[in-house]
């Protein structure tokens, strides 16, 4: 059975990179009916947080990605953050130095410094040269007698080459000579991310990692390990890097770059899970628009690109504005009414009239957003007192012929009945005849006095949310 892994540091909130390799092993998982577990890896005593930790897990399940086992869900393979597991980090560490694979050593940060100095003055890879590899037994007694408290470092062989058949990148190979003896668990007794990593994909009975392609130079040492500790190696696959539009590193000026960031902004977790899943992966087909079922069914790793993945905000901006037009009116509204209540247009504990409005305001507008955000300034034409007015509006409006008419205009409006959308564009395509007037001279300067816009919903719209009073004290505003 397929049993796949998500293992993220929290050291701060989930990444877009790092939600994309949780994606691609959960669809991976769940395409090949298997197991997805999430892990902690949070043995960066320093910098890691339960409150990051908390952050992650979060994120994970707003963009829908659920865990059969690990943290939180539990199993038969915990416990699943490592700090709670390094009694079995020090029963293989023990395992490696008893069978001579690994060895204690005593060097100070003060040596290494030297020996990584000297190696590149003359031109060499920095590489640790196996200084401590044959201590005797008097010369181990001698360092603990000054203090020194030993690394446990794993004995790399000469003259190997360690092939990988990456799932996605193809053969990649290593030579070992390049690698140098490597830690495995610090002078605290904290194990090393390739040590750590082996022991739990061994432990938790890991068939296939998915990781992102910065994790490849990693895989040799890790190979090693399992190699010396007899445990059969997993299939692995390393997914590109995910670059900004000019082909340099995800940063901040390309866009956020934590999920957190993105649920801020209003971006629906389904619109952000579309767009990760063509971060890097193509259907192999012209679609676009993906459910995560359909992401299921379709995914595979033969359609993960060798190739770098460039995020194009506007194409995350043109998913998002997609998924809010067709999504149910009610769940965008629901969504959108926080950001209504941060800038004081609905109350804290909204009456039935408040949604009512709501409901109608968000209908008019969403087809003019990218993101739910963006909503209440688009929405303001319905709860501002005092309009702004556009230039464009402000010089329809400076005629006088335009001003008469709109005084016919609000006289008019009391005779729409029930002031509901349908009786609203009745009244609307009779009143040029009735006027005299074409139907520019009626249509936009009406609008320009209701809204102070030229352009925007459908003027039925508009005045069905603003009623009867509010549409006649716009208009009758104009000539106080």
């Amino acid at each position: 059975m397929v049993r796949v892994r998500f293992a993220p540091s929290p050291t701060g909130p989930l990444h877009i990179g790092g939600a994309r390799s949780a994606l691609f092993n959960y669809l991976f998982a769940r395409k090949n009916n298997g197991v997805f577990i999430v892990r902690i890896e949070d043995t960066d005593l320093e910098r890691s947080s339960r409150e990051s930790e908390k952050n992650i897990l979060e994120s994970l399940k707003w963009l829908g990605i659920t865990w059969d086992e690990g943290i939180e869900v539990g199993g038969e393979n915990g416990p699943y953050r490592q700090t709670e597991r390094l009694n079995l980090y020090q029963k293989y560490a023990r395992k490696l130095i008893e069978e001579g694979f690994a060895y204690y050593c005593f060097c100070t940060e003060e040596e290494l410094e030297e020996e990584r100095k000297n190696l590149l003055a003359k031109g060499e890879m920095p590489r640790y040269l196996g200084k401590c590899r044959n201590l005797t037994p008097a010369e181990k007694e001698k360092y603990l007698a000054e203090g020194r408290k030993p690394t446990v470092r794993f004995k790399v062989p000469a003259g190997r080459t360690i092939v990988i058949n990456d799932l996605v990148r193809g053969v990649v190979t290593f030579e070992t000579d390049g690698i140098g003896d490597f830690i495995i668990v610090k002078s605290d007794g904290i194990p090393t991310y390739n040590f750590a990593v082996v022991i739990d994909d061994v432990t938790m009975g890991i068939t296939h990692v998915l990781r992102g392609e910065e994790h490849l130079s990693n895989t040799p040492r890790q190979i090693l390990i399992y190699e010396a500790l007899g445990f059969k190696i997993p299939e692995f696959a390393h997914i590109s890097l995910i670059l900004g539009k000019d082909r340099t590193k995800m940063s901040k000026r390309h866009g956020a770059t934590s999920v957190e960031n993105y649920r801020e902004k209003g971006y629906l977790p389904e619109a952000l899970v579309n767009f990760l899943a063509l971060l890097g992966w193509s259907p192999g087909t012209e679609e676009e628009i993906f459910t995560m079922e359909q992401l299921i069914e379709r995914f595979s790793l033969d359609r993960v690109a060798k190739n770098p993945a460039i995020f194009d905000l506007d194409k995350l901006n043109w998913i998002n504005g997609y998924y809010i037009r067709n999504s149910e009116l009610s769940r965008i509204v629901e969504l959108s009414l926080p950001y209504f209540q941060s800038c004081g247009y609905v109350s804290n504990n909204p009456t039935d009239e408040e949604m009512r409005k709501l409901t109608k305001v968000v209908e008019a507008t969403r087809e003019y957003v990218v993101t739910l955000s963006e909503l209440p300034e688009h929405a303001a034409i319905f709860y501002q007192k005092e309009l702004i007015f556009e230039e464009e509006a402000k010089t329809f409006l400076a005629e006088e012929e335009t001003r008469n008419i709109l005084r016919k205009i609000a006289d008019k409006i009391k005779e729409i009945p029930g002031f509901e959308e349908e009786e609203i564009k009745g009244f609307l395509k009779k009143l040029p005849k009735e006027l005299g007037v074409g139907g520019k001279k009626v249509y936009m300067p009406l609008r320009a006095a209701l809204t102070g816009k030229t352009h925007g919903p459908e003027l039925y719209q508009v005045m069905a949310i603003l009623g009867p009073e509010e549409a006649e004290r716009r208009i009758k505003n104009l000539f106080n």
